[in-house]
């Protein structure tokens, strides 16, 4: 499937300039939130805020931006599936073809001294979790970067092939739900460390 379409939305915005205008340059448009998309923006890079997407602002302090039919829906059809083809005509949602995501830093927050179980509680992302699991679930179809040492190995491919090959997809979907299943030990491994307290 020619990847055409990418959600970018980073807390780690480590090489994401870069690759985004690599991105741009094989033709794909590019669909970001907040501050990733200022960055990509202030590089001169066409990028699509989230919210224009949505047709909704981002809300409760950015805890609501992606979590939207839009989104998920762009994310989560299956391409080959003529309903849901259908559905994603009927109600106007573009595919998502590679989702780029990496989580709040929550290892990082409960790392630093005096933090208060709110700053802890602020930090555990739900949304990046979502997209990740919803583009992983669909690797037959979607790429997802969880981890920026694979932007220009997706970048190369993408520029001389359009895609991503299926067999990469899957290793990338393995290594997304590594990623989350990580992210979701550090978050109940300090909660119960706050009730033995």
């Amino acid at each position: 499937m020619p990847i055409k379409r990418a959600l970018l939305s980073v807390s780690d915005k480590t090489g994401i300039v870069e690759f985004a205008r690599k991105l741009h340059e094989a033709g794909v448009e590019i669909i970001s939130t907040g501050g990733t998309m200022k960055a990509i923006d202030d590089a001169g890079i066409p990028v699509t805020y989230v919210s224009d997407v949505t047709k909704f602002p981002e809300i409760m302090d950015g805890r609501v931006k992606t979590l939207n039919p839009y989104i998920h829906g762009g994310i989560l059809a299956v391409r080959d599936n003529q309903s849901h083809v259908a559905q994603m005509q009927k109600f106007n949602i573009q595919p998502i073809d590679l989702v780029v995501v990496n989580l709040y830093p929550f290892r990082e927050t409960i790392e630093k001294p005096n933090v208060t179980l709110a700053e802890a509680v602020e930090n555990i992302d739900i949304g990046g979790p979502a997209m990740i699991r919803a583009a992983a679930k669909n690797f037959k179809f979607v790429t997802v970067v969880v981890n920026p040492k694979h932007y220009d190995e997706v970048a190369e491919m993408i520029a001389k092939d359009g895609c991503t090959t299926g067999k990469f997809r899957m290793q990338l979907a393995q290594e997304a739900f590594c990623h989350t299943s990580h992210y979701d030990d550090c978050i109940q491994e300090y909660l119960t460390a706050q009730l033995s307290k």
